[in-house]
């Protein structure tokens, strides 16, 4: 074997939910204060900082967030305090019924609701107790959000969409008032009223409901693809567009306007948001940059962290030989090319010297040890949908 071909491909970096899905995502948490109608934010910082998948934040209180975060192969929800900066799971259902999604305080309890397991029931937790159990079963439900403490709104599968149905927990009925909506249910401050995402036409738009009675009504178009929003207390909604984050007043505004632009390479392709009671504080989710993906597997193979390594690349990542020669490609091929050196190469170690990101690319100078020979090698590392999807070796 050819010690510097396979030291060629070792040099490796990159970056870039529905349920089921991988995309390396963390939560971050900004100061907030309101000033003239629009927010102004502050000293973001990561409050998941856990490898994977970490989404779908929501506030149990002004000083306490709940979210979803992958561990040991399934989704939990975690618990992260304001204060002091702890962290503490709340969950750990096992197989077939384990992970966990969308967590949310229902109305006028202590207990908070997710979406569990394949069949994606809406459960009720318990708190501090954990116990658990179903409160709405024979929808597949993609996301909820709660009107009063016995109406859910909800978005159910159905084929290859998502429905908008209005759930009676005490007088037993469901009510579909939408076909085709999207993920980002909310209940509009000082109304009587939800709103969703239509998605029946090309581009998205802002719809409210009013759960008691089915009406429904367009607010606005959104900007663009994107679909999550959330709602501040004076009655501005918020939404994002990979790292610029915008703001609409219904029925004041004629076009969303520009809050702010996150120039940190950490916060990308911005997605989740939801704001505490107080409004004093904003959490939203964020891709990895492909920067901090770099040295995410970098730092799997001095580490030899196998599943670490495979966890940045699509199922169907390529590798190749500039200009279109296949090397291999899959995770499998990964693993059985790559396992050998991580368990026979002592002295295994590489840097990324040099790094240029220009759209789904990564251009990188890098350099390896192993077994007392230094290769310098440059490679090219195209993204898609959070995952290095393609390697290409100069």
């Amino acid at each position: 074997m050819n010690i510097k071909n396979h030291l060629t491909i070792l040099s490796l970096s990159g970056c870039y939910l529905l349920m089921g899905q991988s995309t390396s995502q963390e939560v971050y948490l900004m100061d907030m204060v309101i000033r003239d109608g629009t927010p102004k934010l502050s000293d973001p910082i990561n409050i998941s900082e856990n490898e994977g998948y970490d989404n779908q934040p929501s506030f149990y209180d002004d000083q306490t967030v709940l979210f979803t975060a992958t561990r040991n192969g399934q989704t939990d929800i975690r618990q992260y305090n304001i204060v002091d900066g702890n962290r503490k799971w709340l969950t750990d259902t096992p197989d077939p019924d384990g992970s966990e999604y969308s967590p949310l305080r229902i109305p006028g309890e202590t207990a908070f609701s997710a979406i569990r397991g394949s069949q994606q029931f809406v459960y009720k937790y318990e708190m501090p107790s954990g116990q658990s159990g179903v409160v709405l079963k024979d929808l597949k439900v993609g996301y909820h959000t709660w009107f009063t403490d016995d109406i859910l709104v909800t978005t159910v599968l159905v084929d290859n969409r998502m429905d908008l149905v209005v759930s009676n927990l005490k007088a037993d009925t469901k009510q579909t008032v939408q076909n085709n909506v999207g993920r980002s249910l909310h209940p509009i401050p000082g109304t009587d009223q939800v709103s969703f995402i239509n998605k029946a036409d090309s581009i998205p738009e802002l719809w409210s409901l009013k759960p008691l009675t089915g009406e429904t009504e367009k607010i606005a178009a959104m900007p663009g693809i994107g679909e999550d929003i959330c709602w501040l207390p004076n009655g501005i909604v918020l939404t994002a567009r990979d790292n610029l984050l915008l703001q609409l007043n219904p029925g004041k505004d004629s076009s969303w306007q520009l809050v702010k632009t996150f120039m940190d390479n950490d916060i990308h392709k911005i997605t989740r948001l939801a704001v505490n009671p107080g409004a004093t504080k904003l959490a939203m989710v964020a891709e990895v940059s492909a920067e901090i993906l770099v040295q995410r597997q970098l730092g799997a193979i001095n580490n030899r962290d196998m599943e670490s390594f495979l966890a940045q690349y699509a199922d169907n990542i390529q590798f190749i030989e500039y200009p279109d020669q296949v090397v291999f490609e899959g995770k499998e091929a990964m693993r059985s090319h790559y396992q050998p050196f991580f368990d026979s190469i002592p002295d295994l170690h590489c840097d990324s010297k040099n790094q240029i990101s220009t759209g789904n690319k990564v251009i990188a100078e890098e350099f390896c040890l192993a077994n007392g020979n230094k290769v310098r090698e440059v490679t090219i590392y195209e993204v898609e949908n959070g995952k290095i999807s393609k390697v290409i070796f100069l």
